[in-house]
């Protein structure tokens, strides 16, 4: 495809994003799926992957997603569906529906399905929005979306054994990050990911820390009299 025609394509994609995802509230919106399209297309020239699907994967990825749709499907046949629709190659739009179909995190102890090196450079864009400061800000705008309580001392994380488990645990927020946020430094895919993750998961291991002081009411010595 020339290169026009590629712009055009991620222009018509950019807007039906915004259009969809522009006053979302659970922090799965227009802005995220920009800064992981951003991320993960500094990660594919490091990696020597296609920039081109991973942009328009990236962009599609949380559009009609398991999370607000209920189904699995829904969210790879939109994008396939548009891409389609706006004379993107059958090959392209497989492989971009492929990625959004096996990208998402599905339990702590589920195989996860191998991914292209395109996918594995979305999938690392994506997990790092869901780390550090934007991942905390994201994590705590879901958890009020989902009913999900703050934190609870007596119910302890569940490292999920199966999607289901996962996907519909009604866990509180703070578990939400030993059950996955605090797991995907270790995970990431490729060695840039890897380095931009190390930073990230420091400053949550901080918060938690800072968080559990003041949960349990300690406070810190310079406002003490």
């Amino acid at each position: 495809m020339p290169l026009d025609d590629k712009r055009a394509v991620v222009a018509k994609t950019e807007q039906l994003v915004h259009d969809k995802l522009g006053a979302e509230s659970t922090g799965h919106d227009w802005w995220h799926a920009d800064r992981v399209r951003v991320t993960a297309k500094h990660i594919a020239r490091e990696e020597g992957a296609d920039t081109y699907v991973v942009e328009l994967a990236a962009l599609l990825h949380d559009v009609d997603d398991y999370k607000f749709s209920g189904s699995e499907d829904a969210g790879p046949d939109f994008a396939h569906a548009h891409l389609r629709s706006v004379g993107v190659h059958d090959q392209v739009a497989d492989q971009v529906a492929e990625i959004i179909r096996h990208m998402s995190f599905k339990g702590a102890k589920v195989e996860r399905r191998e991914l292209s090196l395109e996918g594995k450079c979305i999938q690392d864009a994506d997990w790092l929005d869901a780390m550090g400061a934007m991942g905390i800000a994201r994590t705590f705008a879901y958890g009020g979306f989902v009913q999900r309580p703050i934190h609870d001392p007596g119910v302890r994380p569940v490292l999920h054994t199966s999607a289901d488990s996962y996907l519909n645990s009604k866990g509180t927020t703070i578990n939400h990050f030993h059950e996955k946020l605090l797991l995907l430094c270790d995970r990431m895919n490729t060695d840039f990911g890897r380095k931009l993750a190390q930073e990230r998961h420091r400053y949550m291991v901080d918060f938690l820390d800072r968080f559990d002081a003041e949960w349990r009411g300690v406070l810190s010595p310079s406002v003490v009299e």
